[in-house]
């Protein structure tokens, strides 16, 4: 698919051409039932055209998102990947888990930023820390007072969140095939765990597993937690 007829490099230019070292971030698996949710973060210190083809992760194919990966990585500056676990989202909720996962993006990267281009209506790297939770304790959010702009469907207007969505979505689809070979009667391999008929009825039929988010609107099921 052809990439976007619009500049994807709107928002990192002003930015960069101030000096500032750009970083997008966007998050992949939100809404999934089981499995991680991962967080991508892509640097950008130029403005190098993005690789051909880049768009909104959603409106590319699988294939697409695959051949991206390789030049992608050696546009950016810089790029990380954070997740968190179904335990972690469990245990925290859904909002710190975000923090949490966007927060490990961040501290894997080699180049320090200083401003943050954020997919959304609110800062990722933000989140109330005084939540109940039981057994793990959530690490600081270091990055909270970085400077940062959020961009409403921010993935299909700036090259940096774009690049962002696709990598962590590659990463975390190819981990969701793999735990497909441990777990094949829900359909992984092909739904990454979202809620598709398939994979509500494998529920219903099965129960659930250990990589089930386990505080969702899961369906009953028939049978006890595997």
């Amino acid at each position: 698919m052809a990439s976007l007829s619009v500049d994807l490099l709107a928002h990192e230019r002003p930015l960069i051409e101030l000096g500032e070292v750009v970083v997008g971030i966007d998050e992949v698996g939100r809404g999934a039932l089981a499995g991680p949710l991962t967080v991508g973060a892509v640097v950008l210190v130029g403005t190098d055209r993005p690789p051909a083809g880049l768009n909104d992760s959603k409106l590319l194919s699988a294939t697409s998102r695959r051949a991206l990966e390789g030049p992608l990585t050696a546009w950016a500056a810089d790029w990380s990947l954070g997740s968190v676990t179904a335990y972690e989202i469990d245990d925290w909720g859904l909002r710190l888990a975000l923090a949490v996962a966007a927060t490990r993006a961040l501290k894997g990267l080699r180049v320090v930023p200083s401003h943050a281009l954020i997919d959304g209506s609110f800062n990722l790297l933000r989140a109330p820390t005084d939540v109940g939770f039981d057994t793990v304790t959530p690490p600081p959010l270091e990055f909270a007072r970085l400077d940062c702009t959020t961009i409403i469907r921010g993935d299909r207007a700036s090259a940096v969140i774009a690049a962002a969505a696709v990598l962590a979505k590659v990463h975390r689809d190819r981990w969701m095939q793999d735990r497909h070979e441990e777990y094949p009667r829900y359909g992984w391999s092909a739904n990454k765990s979202y809620g598709t008929p398939q994979h509500l009825e494998a529920i219903r039929d099965f129960g659930t597993t250990s990589l089930h988010r386990r505080t969702w609107r899961l369906p009953p099921s028939r049978v006890s937690r595997t």
